[in-house]
């Protein structure tokens, strides 16, 4: 472990603030390795050392990680945001049996059932995102989700609609913590040039999730009770949970040397050495708790204002997890009703959404480290994050094909086989579009990645909750066609432009942020914050 000296006034703040802060050209202090700390002498002022890692190599920094530590976490992390979304559309194909038994008669209070859940998503990342930002990523996601498993239990008990739908929002405040902070958790371990991978693979699992639902959730209603669709997800978390209480472990650098330089200072001799206080190179400023909670709080909210990136991309993501459970909402009755199928069999038609989800889930993979580090050495060695987006081209095109082919098939009344190819086109243009924004949002924000992602997180888990509400009126007074059709039509109006205006234009609108980054990602990472007295952002 390394301290860096600096005078400083006899001002003093707790170890437990992780707020970064930005560089404002003051010369770098000087570098104590850990082995002199006794030996230091008193200087003439009152001097303060700041704990950083042991040089670009430490062992302890997630970034330095080695590659099994880093793929379990990663895997943890993606079961963890693998599983609460499975448990939002798991009761969608026993929604007739939820309604008969709780006595549910309007369409839209039985659609609120399912999509209430969502409106959690986008509750929790506001908060949840933030207080991974000051007490670390670990906690903040074991705690949601022992918050999660318990509500959702509940559900399985619920005994009148006004129970199941509390019990449902609060399970999905608890459940939305993987989808604030799990890209973020990515964004600690993996340098810009490794993450493509890890990114599509965190990325595919709430999309998955929804598509896999269904599919157990329509045998479970057919041949038990819609109560063990619950009760079955609680099951499955409770290992998750066991899991990841060994896989995962902090990644969260501020965290981790705020964790060191607090162990330091109860064990060095303070008098001799006189290094007391100890900080982090991320605890440059004195900040009280009240400011730091009320700073990490509202960061979202003030980024999503300031952020044109977030603005623009929000949009789009509110619209493609829109269609995702709008399309998931709607898909058992089509099968059920046009096609006259069992809900057992109507549900083997999710599958086809997973195989969109999960072919282009795999080929994206690939292609986003490839793109992006063909595109890095194309510029001289300097990768900006708009390297992510020409994988996202072809999602914005697969998307309104998709579906117009099942608007249109149902409508026409084609086979089955029609509609099934155009959910796994409506999968594959919903999640390349995804992975490559959510890739590009954490290397632009890179430390702040977690209040990014929590503020474009609410504003699309606000459409996932919306959509299937309006579904049922719009399907029923336009046909599948032609509302499809509108849909599409906006996804390409929506869409298509995104890709081409940040890739012209995208370094320019970085260049006005005030935490967007203007260099590789990779090398950021890798570069020691400078002392600063400057106020916290």
């Amino acid at each position: 472990m390394a301290f860096s000296r600096a005078s400083a006034s006899s001002s003093h703040e707790t170890l437990s603030n992780p707020e970064p802060q930005a560089a404002t050209g003051t010369s770098a202090p000087d570098t104590i390795g850990s082995s002199d700390v006794h030996r230091a002498r008193a200087p003439s002022t009152e001097a303060l050392y700041f704990v950083d890692w042991d040089g670009p190599d430490d062992p302890e920094n997630p970034q330095n990680w080695t590659a099994k530590k880093k793929w379990a976490a990663t895997l943890a992390v993606s079961a963890f945001t693998f599983i609460t979304p499975v448990a939002s559309s798991i009761v969608a194909p026993a929604a007739g049996q939820v309604a008969e038994e709780l006595g549910i008669t309007s369409a839209v209070a039985e659609s609120l059932v399912f999509s209430v859940f969502i409106l959690g998503f986008a509750i929790g990342p506001l908060f949840l995102g933030p207080l991974s930002e000051l007490y670390g990523r670990t906690v903040v996601l074991q705690a949601a989700n022992m918050f999660f498993l318990v509500w959702n239990l509940a559900c399985g008990f619920a005994q009148n609609q006004n129970q199941l739908i509390a019990f449902r929002l609060l399970a999905g405040i608890g459940g939305s913590a993987p989808l604030a902070v799990g890209g973020a958790v990515l964004g600690d371990m993996f340098a810009a040039k490794d993450r493509g991978k890890a990114v599509a693979i965190y990325s595919l699992a709430p999309l998955l999730g929804p598509a896999i639902g269904p599919i157990a959730g329509a045998w479970i209603a057919e041949k038990s009770t819609w109560r063990w669709a619950f009760r079955s997800t609680t099951i499955a978390d409770a290992f998750i949970q066991i899991a990841g209480l060994y896989f995962l472990r902090e990644t969260y650098a501020p965290v981790l040397l705020a964790r060191k330089a607090e162990k330091m200072s109860k064990t060095a001799d303070a008098e001799k050495a006189n290094i007391q206080p100890l900080r982090t190179v991320y605890q440059t400023v004195d900040v009280s708790w009240k400011e730091r909670v009320s700073n990490a709080v509202f960061r979202p909210f003030i980024m999503f204002w300031q952020e044109p990136i977030l603005q623009v991309f929000g949009v789009y993501l509110a619209f493609l997890y829109g269609m995702v459970y709008l399309v998931i909402g709607s898909l058992t009755d089509i099968y059920l009703n046009a096609y006259h199928e069992s809900i057992g069999i109507s549900g083997l038609h999710y599958i086809s959404l997973g195989i969109g989800f999960w072919v282009a889930s795999q080929v994206n993979a690939r292609a986003l480290d490839k793109v992006y580090v063909y595109l890095r050495d194309r510029n001289s060695g300097v990768g900006i994050p708009e390297y992510r987006l020409p994988p996202m081209i072809p999602g914005t095109l697969f998307l309104p094909i998709g579906l117009l082919l099942f608007g249109w098939g149902a409508t026409c009344d084609l086979p089955w086989i029609v509609l099934d190819i155009g959910l796994v086109f409506i999968g594959a243009g919903i999640i390349l579009p995804i992975q490559c924004v959510q890739s590009y949002l954490i290397d632009t924000f890179g430390m702040w990645s977690a209040s990014a992602l929590a503020a474009v997180s609410c504003f699309r888990s606000l459409a996932g909750f919306g959509f299937p509400l309006f579904a049922p009126a719009m399907y029923n007074s336009l046909g599948y066609g032609k509302a499809d059709t509108i849909l599409a039509a906006l996804a390409i109006a929506i869409g298509c432009p995104a890709p081409w205006i940040f890739w012209y234009y995208g370094e320019q609108i970085r260049g006005t942020s005030k935490r967007a980054t203007t260099v590789e990602p990779a090398e950021k990472s890798q570069t020691k914050p400078e002392v600063s007295n400057s106020a916290s952002q």
